[in-house]
């Protein structure tokens, strides 16, 4: 999947502009970034479109996983793309699905086992076959 497609792919589920997906989607990479550790983040970044990648770049202080719950992460995101935490939870569930259908299966699923039980509500739609459209954000 290329890039515009995947922000269009958000865009279109959390029912907003592409410009206003990019940064709901950078701020969602961000905190997956410093969910991830370094190693997680390279394996996940290489298989999406190279500005995700730039998102996703591990830094020194990202070698080790920041081991945050599920509404710590919301409540991330929600401070970087100025959301309330009802909206940012739809978005990173939008994010989630689409990077599900960028990457291989098996990829997302090594994601997705990475993370504590709490993040089970964010990740459910990706994990559901053909799921692509997702409640209003």
């Amino acid at each position: 999947m290329n890039y515009d497609t995947f922000v269009d792919q958000v865009a279109r589920r959390v029912r907003t502009d592409p410009e206003r997906a990019v940064a709901l989607v950078h701020a969602t990479m961000a905190t997956l970034a410093e969910r991830l550790t370094g190693g997680e983040v390279l394996d996940l970044a290489t298989q999406l479109p190279a500005p995700l990648r730039l998102a996703l770049r591990p830094s020194p202080s990202t070698e080790a996983a920041d081991r945050f719950g599920a509404a710590e992460f919301v409540a991330r995101v929600a401070q970087r793309a100025d959301l309330d935490e009802p909206a940012a939870r739809d978005v990173v569930r939008a994010v989630f699905v689409t990077v599900r259908e960028a990457v291989s299966g098996g990829e997302f699923d090594d994601l997705v086992t990475r993370f504590p039980r709490d993040y089970r509500d964010l990740v459910e739609l990706a994990l559901t076959p053909g799921v692509s459209a997702l409640r209003r954000a």
